[in-house]
């Protein structure tokens, strides 16, 4: 935990005496982390002054400082604003060079971006493990397109739109009241939104949004853990 009272300095200085990092190489070890982390700028500010991703960096610096083999991050990037997340990520990265890294995310555009290795985890089971390039390879080169609908039941959705050529999958996402969510799956070398559009034309459904996305790491998650339920 962070000391909120203590100036950044004299906790990182705390921190390497309870860690037993000798005198004569203790100072130059903080500036090395004051440098790493991005902190030089604050050094000399109460913790408790300090924005959430400066006190996420204060908490690298101090993760790092018996220079660890392995480090292991809880959702380094959660609450940070997007200019934050770049920054920690930023850093995460330049570490990860020579050191093994393991954080846990339920962002998996962070993971994707960060990562060279993922591990995903289902009920205590792992359903995947490689790089993010193996995971969608294995999972085929596949694009989909997100619906939504009103007016619409899932059944007749279905039915009308899994007899397009092409389609390899239709999943309900979301169903409320007034609106019906659905996820259309399609091998990458053709381009159905036309075709798609004109079935959904002959229908009574009012179409509220329409939009294409290739196969990305949360896809690939939905597959996974929807399987087993």
């Amino acid at each position: 935990p962070l000391y909120h009272d203590m100036l950044v300095y004299d906790y990182l200085n705390f921190v390497a005496d309870i860690r037993g990092i000798d005198k004569a190489h203790k100072l130059s070890r903080i500036r090395q982390l004051a440098d790493l982390c991005g902190i030089n700028e604050v050094m000399h500010q109460p913790i408790d002054d300090l924005s959430k991703g400066y006190k996420q960096r204060v908490g690298l610096a101090h993760a790092m400082m018996n220079d660890p083999e392995i480090l292991v991050l809880d959702e380094p990037t959660s609450g940070l604003d997007p200019n934050q997340i770049v920054e920690i990520r930023q850093i995460i990265k330049h570490i990860g060079k020579e050191k093994t890294i393991i954080f846990s995310t339920h962002i998996l555009s962070e993971a994707e971006a960060t990562c060279d290795r993922v591990v995903i985890i289902d009920r205590g089971k792992i359903v995947a493990d490689g790089s993010t390039e193996s995971l969608k390879a294995a999972a085929g080169d596949k694009k989909h397109i997100y619906l939504s609908l009103q007016n619409a039941d899932f059944k007749s959705v279905d039915a009308t739109l899994s007899s397009v050529d092409g389609i390899t999958g239709i999943t309900r996402i979301e169903q409320t009241d007034s609106r019906l969510n659905v996820r259309l799956e399609f091998e990458s070398s053709v381009d159905l939104r036309a075709v798609i559009y004109k079935e959904i034309k002959q229908t009574d459904w009012v179409l509220l949004d329409f939009h294409q996305k290739a196969q990305s790491l949360e896809n690939i998650f939905r597959d996974l853990t929807m399987e087993s339920e």
